[in-house]
């Protein structure tokens, strides 16, 4: 069995991302977590989301302003 594969409604509800900015983020092409484009649909892997959730972390203490 594969790694479970996720629509754009269920990334929301982990993430927090409203589906607009997801769909935004597609669009742009360089934002976002990696997805597939199967057919019509999109689907996004789970450790293709959790890989940009980590790459997003910035560490305690960090002076990032933004």
């Amino acid at each position: 069995m594969g790694e479970r594969l996720l629509n754009e409604f269920a990334v929301e509800e982990w993430t927090g991302v409203p589906v607009n900015t997801l769909r935004w983020f597609r669009h742009c092409g360089d934002r976002g977590p990696a997805y597939l484009k199967i057919g019509r649909s999109v689907r996004y892997r789970e450790n293709d989301v959790q890989a940009w959730l980590d790459a997003a972390r910035v560490p305690a203490g960090s002076s990032d302003a933004s």
